[in-house]
């Protein structure tokens, strides 16, 4: 049906291989039924309504980061205010951490050990007093909620605890990977974290799946 490059093992180390996709069908009717259904998502692919509905666009000076135009903005405001009221509903408080932070915080997340190839890194030129510093730009929220409920004493009275974000992070992902509103490299990720005791854990596993099955 089509070809594609692709890196082994999804290394750009290692050489360029020819990706094949093709399909087998029991006979014509469910080949011609199967290239229709293809051919109607097409038409409606997130891509080309974007572009023709003039809601968003990429462009090659920020690879796998959007370009909200007004109209497609306006949409992705509606989705935020959507959820934020389902989440303040159900007792989650909105916070925002810092999108950089310093590289022992991801260190001490286990995020630099496992994460690091595929964070957007830089590092800061120190002075006479203070030595050179390396900063990433977040890839997900977890490391800034957990800062931000060690902040200060807590009891146990006080669980549980929700913390809610839309949080702007960035990940390196391969530009093979990249499509569209799917994949990219910079997204807002809606993001929450629960605090709270053994005992109160299933309680809340089930409000989880209530709020999002509703």
């Amino acid at each position: 049906m089509k070809v594609a490059g692709a890196y082994w093992r999804g290394d750009s180390n290692n050489p360029m291989l020819t990706r094949i996709y093709g399909t087998a069908w029991a006979d014509q009717a469910q080949l011609d039924a199967y290239q229709t259904m293809l051919e109607e998502a097409e038409k409606r692919d997130h891509r080309k309504l974007g572009r023709e509905m003039d809601l968003f666009h990429f462009q090659e000076e920020g690879p796998g980061v959007v370009f909200w135009h007004a109209k497609g903005w306006r949409l992705f405001q509606n989705l935020v205010n959507y959820m934020r009221r389902r989440l303040d509903e159900q007792g989650y408080q909105e916070v925002n951490a810092p999108q950089v932070l310093d590289k022992s915080l991801w260190e001490t997340s286990g995020h630099w050990g496992w994460y690091r190839d595929n964070m957007f890194k830089v590092t800061v030129a120190g002075d006479d007093t203070d030595d050179d510093r390396m900063f990433a730009l977040k890839p997900m929220n977890c490391p800034g909620h957990v800062q931000i409920f060690k902040h200060g004493l807590k009891s146990y009275r006080d669980l549980p605890v929700k913390l809610a974000e839309f949080g702007n992070v960035h990940r390196y992902e391969p530009s093979g990977a990249l499509h569209g509103l799917m994949r990219v490299r910079g997204f807002t990720q809606d993001d929450a974290h629960i605090f709270c005791t053994e005992e109160q854990l299933a309680d809340e596993c089930i409000k989880i799946n209530d709020l999002i099955l509703s």
